[in-house]
C-alpha cells in the first residue's frame, strides 16, 4: 500500500537541502539538532550506566561485610532465645541464613595509638551463611576465632593504622567503667591479632574489628547475642522483608534492613542520580529546541509549496501532519543514534577507559585514592526506556508550534508575490 501523503513529503523535508544549495543551511541546522539529541541521549545513558555501576560495586562489596536484615533488642540487651528469633525469621520464604551477633562502639590500643572502632561478636560458623566475608574467611581467620581464645581479626587498614600483623596483641577498651573502692576504672581487656581482611571498602577495613561472640558478649557483659543477622535470597527485597518480619517478631524485637543502617549514603546515590538525570535531560531539551528553529525556517522558506498543497486539496490537518513527521523523524533518529552509541560505549567502558587512560599516560581514577580504580557501568533498561520515551516526547513538543502555524498559512497569501 502506498505511503500517506504527508509521510512522503515529510520525509523529503528531513532530507531537504542535500540535493542543492537553497537549503543546505535549514538541512545543517536540522541535522546538528539530530546530533544534538543523540549526544544528549547518550550522555544519559553513559553517565547512568556508570553511576549504577558505582552503586552496585560499593552495594556488594558493603553487602560483603554486613547482612541484609537484622533483628535487635530494643533495650541493646541479650535476646531470650536467639535460636529461637532466627527459626522465627526462618519461616519468611526469603530468609535463607541466620546468625547471631553482638556489635559495640569500643577503643582499640596499640601502644600510644589509639583508634574508635565496632567490635562485633560473631558465630564462625553461622556467618558463612550469612556475609561473603564470612564464607571466604571461614577457613582461615574466623576459624582461629574461637571462645575463651580472646582472638581478634582486624580490617586491613585498622592493623595498618595500629601498625599491628599476626601474632601481635592489642587492647580494647569496652564502653562504660568498672566500679572499684578507688572508683569508676575502664575496662581492658587484651586480644591476640590472628588475622585481617580486605573488604574493598574503606569503611569497613578502618573500623571494623571480628571477634567470636562469646568473648564479645563477656567482654560487653550482654550475656548473649544481642541480635541476629539475616541473609535473603534477593537483596533488593530488604525492605518489604523487613517490613514482614517487623510484623511477625513483636515489639520487643527491631528490625532494620540494609538500606536503612546505610541510609545516608543510600540517600545520597538516589539524589545525586536523580539530579545528574534532570541536568543531563536539559542537554536532550536543548538539543530538541533546536528543531523548534528549523520547522519555523523550513515552514517560511516552503510557504509556496504549503500554498501549492492547500490549492490541491489539503487541509490544515494535513499540512501539520507534514511538519509533525520531519519533526518526530529528526527526534527518533537522534533518539536512536544516541541509545545505540551510548549502549556501545557503556557495554565497553572497561576496554575504552583504560585505553584512553593509556593514551593520556593518566588514571582517572587512583586506588590510592578512590575506593575503585575501575570504571564500574551498569547499564539497566529501567533507566534506558524513560531516556528514550522523554527524548521523543520532547522532540514531539517542540514540534507542534511550528506544523500549526504552517497549517494556519493563507494559500493567496503566501503566492502574492511568487
Amino acid at each position: 500500500m502506498p505511503s500517506p501523503y504527508e509521510l512522503q513529503v515529510g520525509w523529503r523535508y528531513v532530507r531537504a537541502g542535500r540535493g542543492g544549495r537553497r537549503n543546505r543551511f535549514i538541512s545543517f541546522i536540522s541535522g546538528a539538532s539530530v546530533v544534538g539529541i543523540a549526544l544528549g541521549v547518550m550522555a544519559l545513558i553513559v553517565v547512568l550506566s556508570v553511576m549504577n555501576g558505582f552503586q552496585k560495586e560499593v552495594r556488594d562489596r558493603m553487602l560483603n561485610v554486613i547482612a541484609h536484615v537484622e533483628l535487635l533488642d530494643y533495650a541493646g540487651q541479650a535476646l531470650p532465645d536467639w535460636q529461637a528469633t532466627a527459626a522465627k525469621a526462618r519461616e519468611n520464604p526469603e530468609v535463607i541464613g541466620a546468625a547471631p551477633f553482638v556489635a559495640s562502639q569500643s577503643l582499640i590500643a596499640r601502644g600510644e595509638d589509639m583508634r574508635g572502632a565496632v567490635i562485633r561478636g560473631i558465630s564462625p560458623a553461622e556467618e558463612a551463611t550469612v556475609t561473603g566475608l564470612g564464607a571466604q574467611l571461614k577457613d582461615t581467620a574466623f576459624a582461629r576465632l574461637t571462645p575463651g581464645a580472646w582472638n581478634i581479626v582486624l580490617g586491613a587498614e585498622l592493623a595498618r593504622q595500629l601498625a599491628v600483623g599476626e601474632g601481635d596483641k592489642i587492647t580494647i577498651v569496652a564502653p562504660g567503667g568498672q566500679v572499684t573502692p578507688a572508683g569508676v576504672v575502664p575496662r581492658l581487656k587484651s586480644f591476640n591479632v590472628v588475622g585481617t581482611f580486605n573488604s574493598g571498602h574503606y569503611e569497613y577495613d578502618s573500623s571494623l574489628a571480628l571477634v567470636h561472640v562469646d568473648d564479645a558478649a563477656k567482654l560487653f557483659r550482654t550475656g548473649g547475642p544481642t541480635g541476629v543477622q539475616l541473609k535473603l535470597r534477593d537483596v533488593h527485597e530488604a525492605r518489604r522483608v523487613a517490613g514482614e518480619l517487623a510484623g511477625v517478631m513483636g515489639p520487643e524485637i527491631r528490625v532494620r534492613d540494609w538500606t536503612r543502617a546505610n541510609a545516608v549514603w543510600f540517600d545520597a546515590v538516589q539524589i545525586e542520580k536523580r539530579m545528574m538525570s534532570i541536568v543531563l535531560t536539559l542537554i536532550v531539551a536543548v538539543a530538541a529546541f533546536n528543531l523548534l528553529s528549523t520547522l519555523i525556517m523550513t515552514v517560511t522558506d516552503k510557504q509556496s509549496d504549503i500554498a501549492i498543497l492547500r490549492t490541491l486539496g489539503a487541509s490544515p490537518r494535513s499540512i501539520m501532519g507534514i511538519f509533525i513527521v520531519q519533526g518526530a523523524v529528526s527526534g527518533v533518529i537522534g533518539t536512536l543514534a544516541g541509545v545505540v552509541i551510548g549502549l556501545l560505549i557503556a557495554f565497553n567502558i572497561d576496554v575504552i577507559v583504560p585505553a584512553i587512560e593509556h593514551l593520556l599516560n593518566t588514571s582517572f581514577l587512583p586506588g590510592s585514592v578512590y575506593l575503585i580504580s575501575q570504571m564500574p557501568s551498569d547499564p539497566q533498561w529501567g533507566d534506558i526506556a524513560p531516556i528514550v520515551v522523554v527524548s521523543l516526547l520532547l522532540s514531539l513538543v517542540f514540534t507542534l508550534y511550528p506544523s500549526w502555524r504552517a497549517s494556519r498559512v493563507q494559500p493567496a497569501e503566501a503566492l502574492r508575490y511568487e
